[in-house]
């Protein structure tokens, strides 16, 4: 259930990955009328975004965007994910796509506001068009982080949205949950750097989820997910 695409550099492998995407997108859009898209923080992903956002082949207008996970922080902050799509994704073409934050206000995820933001999460189709994974180094994906309060409804809810803290975490997050991201036509895990091919190797060699959560996605049967790696 998973393939791995290996590139010589950051570049080559956002070209690739932006290409893919952008596809995923306009077969959305020709069979559905629509397409949507979950895309992961972090500083990684920069230049997918800025390589993805140039398509103008693509017809954003129809194109639903929205986060893996988030921080719960202003969407002003440098910390905010929001903030690193509005930058580098929502820009030129892709500016006309229709982007869902999954930071709904306050100082804390409590229920009413993981309540509005489930409500939000209600625009986007039922079933993704793609969803981009990325991973820590301690083996969490989007935000389900080893010994988070949630993880286990995280991992097996349908969701859409859960809050989550964890050691490891920093802030308080939102996440999706693992059964609605796999809700996604095309998954991708987009990771760099030997360290990260490590932690890949480790993850595959094991089982225990709590342990490295990002086994729940690679050991998972509902979808294959297509690996993309550069040094």
């Amino acid at each position: 259930m998973m393939k791995q695409k290996n590139f010589v550099g950051a570049s080559e492998l956002a070209h690739a990955l932006g290409l893919a995407v952008a596809d995923n997108l306009k077969s959305a859009i020709a069979k559905n009328g629509k397409a949507s898209l979950a895309v992961s923080g972090g500083s990684t992903p920069k230049l997918f975004f800025r390589a993805l956002s140039i398509h103008d082949d693509v017809d954003w207008s129809k194109v639903m965007v929205t986060l893996v996970d988030e921080r719960w922080v202003d969407g002003n902050s440098e910390r905010s994910n929001a903030r690193l799509v509005r930058e580098n994704l929502l820009q030129g073409p892709a500016a006309a796509a229709d982007f869902v934050p999954l930071f709904s206000g306050g100082r804390a995820p409590d229920e009413t506001r993981v309540a509005k933001t489930n409500n939000a999460l209600k625009k986007l189709p039922r079933s993704l068009s793609a969803a981009i994974f990325g991973m820590g180094g301690d083996g969490h994906t989007a935000s389900f982080f080893p010994g988070g309060d949630t993880l286990e409804a995280a991992l097996n809810e349908s969701g859409p949205a859960i809050a989550i803290n964890a050691p490891g975490a920093g802030e308080p997050r939102i996440t999706l949950t693992l059964p609605f991201l796999l809700t996604a036509q095309n998954i991708y895990l987009h990771i760099q750097g030997d360290e990260k091919a490590r932690v890949l190797e480790r993850a595959l060699a094991g089982e225990d989820i709590d342990e490295m959560p990002v086994r729940a996605l690679l050991n998972q049967k509902s979808r294959p997910v297509e690996v993309y790696w550069c040094p």
